[in-house]
């Protein structure tokens, strides 16, 4: 569906995750990857939690005010030791990034299922595999992945998604995420977290928004999603920012925000 601009990224509870309402700003959160002043940057974020793609978070400092979520990102993370990591983090428990993508963890919905128990018995709060698109899509892939683990009686507690959006138009953008959001919650009734969400158009190429764009629309997203009970959290992509050429990072570097990374930083 798209390419990637960024570096190759390379428990058990009951139920959904606690509690039922989560309080304005304590969903905020953001994709993180080494790059100078990453550490102070994400503490000047105000992201309440990180995740990095990954079960560890190797020169990057978690800020006393937030957290760190692992990620088991693909087929070959499923080790001893990665799982071991993942165990030593906090509650929540992310599982395969994008298997729906060659790009990406480029697994099937049957690879996907028979190394799900594994990820189960970390002991985690354990979130779906996060498919780059059509979550909400009858026999997709994570239609097909949710199917079978129900079939299976495997656990899975809340909906991993992605989100990027090509019409610009801040009214516009945010009614299409919510939409995408309402859709895939009718199907699944499971608490969401939106792992990856930025304005990118993908379609022809990569074509990126205005700075100010790309503003409004983290101003006006990030309050609708706090508005939203079945949304638990959301991680904007991302972090870091190149200077020298579009993006949609909130930093770049230690101390630099972009007009997304102030606005960001405002939201609550």
């Amino acid at each position: 569906m798209r390419l990637r601009l960024w570096p190759l990224r390379a428990g058990r509870g009951r139920g959904t995750p606690r509690p039922n309402h989560i309080a304005s700003g304590a969903k905020k959160g953001v994709g993180v990857w080494s790059f100078g002043g990453v550490s102070q940057a994400l503490a000047a974020s105000g992201a309440s939690w990180y995740y990095t793609w990954s079960t560890q978070h190797s020169g990057i400092t978690t800020p006393s005010s937030g957290s760190f979520v692992p990620m088991i990102w693909g087929a070959k993370s499923v080790t001893d030791s990665s799982l071991a990591q993942a165990r030593s983090y906090g509650p929540y428990l992310l599982g395969f990034n994008e298997p729906d993508m060659a790009q990406q963890s480029n697994m099937t919905v049957d690879q996907a299922l028979e190394l799900w128990p594994k990820l189960m018995a970390a002991g985690k709060i354990l979130g779906s595999p996060a498919v780059a698109y059509g979550g909400d899509t009858a026999g997709g892939w994570l239609d097909r992945f949710m199917s079978g683990a129900e079939a299976k009686g495997y656990r899975v507690d809340f909906i991993t998604l992605h989100w990027y959006g090509g019409d610009f138009r801040t009214p516009q953008a945010v009614d299409q995420l919510k939409s995408y959001l309402a859709a895939v919650y009718a199907r699944y009734h499971k608490p969401i977290w939106l792992t990856e969400y930025a304005l990118i158009d993908f379609s022809q190429g990569t074509r990126f928004p205005s700075a100010q764009q790309q503003a409004d629309f983290v101003t006006a997203s990030t309050k609708a999603l706090d508005g939203l009970s079945y949304v638990r959290r959301y991680a904007w992509f991302g972090l870091g920012a190149d200077p020298s050429k579009p993006s949609s990072g909130l930093f770049t570097n230690g101390t630099t925000t972009t007009a997304a990374g102030r606005a960001f930083q405002s939201a609550d």
